[in-house]
């Protein structure tokens, strides 16, 4: 059975920085997307940023160059390092992972994905 629990979040002043984590246990497959998503009171989820089991990356345009996706395969562990946080950056935030076909560049639709975690919150004041 997959499972993933996000750890990390927190209260955190305009400017600072948090470390989100992701253990992932139970997923066999090899080729995978894993992704961090996120989610505002009354809002819709989006995906904030991917990593496929190459390494390579895609993030939203808004966190660019402030957010880093990065994975451990020793400890199944996903990480999401948030630098120059904004309130804008205020929500919910989740894990997911999927399987990977054809060797297709990892998407961030929500939809796509299969196995969530269960969310931690970040608030950005």
């Amino acid at each position: 059975h997959v499972q993933l629990v996000e750890s990390g979040g927190g209260p955190v002043q305009a400017g600072g920085s948090l470390r989100l984590s992701c253990v992932v246990s139970g997923y066999t497959y090899s080729s995978i997307c894993m992704g961090w998503f996120r989610q505002h009171p009354g809002k819709e989820r989006e995906g904030v940023a991917s990593i496929d089991n190459d390494g390579a990356t895609n993030y939203i345009d808004s966190v660019k160059s402030r957010f880093t996706i990065s994975k451990d395969n020793a400890k199944t562990t996903l990480y999401l390092q948030m630098n120059l946080l904004k309130p804008e950056d205020t929500a919910m935030y989740y894990c997911a992972i999927r399987r990977r076909y054809y060797g297709a560049r990892c998407s961030m639709k929500t939809w796509e994905y299969v196995d969530w975690g269960q969310g931690t919150q970040v608030t950005v004041s």
